[in-house]
């Protein structure tokens, strides 16, 4: 199948992460499992994930977190923080890009920085 061009790793590698990263907000690490779960190749999958550089990573990031702070905004500065990374995380964010959403929301919580 694959020689008749029905099955190409990188096209739908590429395909794949493209959908997943603008319409479901997923992070490169949650979409590269789902496509070694679909059984595509790791140099397929690196390919594909270079297209989405580390400032477009957080960028989704910080765009999720607002959405998320903006409706919030009665809640205790750590109600605040505590959800806005667990929904950070569950995107598959690491915890890096995670700290720096959190610092530029410029979120104070009741204990000593």
């Amino acid at each position: 199948m694959q020689e008749a061009g029905l099955i190409n790793d990188a096209e739908f590698a590429k395909a794949w992460t493209q959908s997943r990263h603008n319409s479901k907000k997923l992070s490169k690490r949650i979409i590269a499992g789902e496509l070694r779960i679909r059984g595509v190749d790791q140099n397929s999958i690196d390919e594909a994930l270079d297209e989405i550089d580390g400032e477009d990573e957080y960028r989704m990031a910080f765009g999720l977190a607002m959405k998320k702070y903006a409706t919030m905004s009665r809640l205790e500065a750590d109600v605040q923080i505590r959800r806005i990374q667990s929904l950070l995380q569950r995107k598959g964010f690491g915890f890096e890009v995670i700290g720096r959403v959190i610092r530029e929301l410029d979120i104070h919580s009741g204990e000593q920085r």
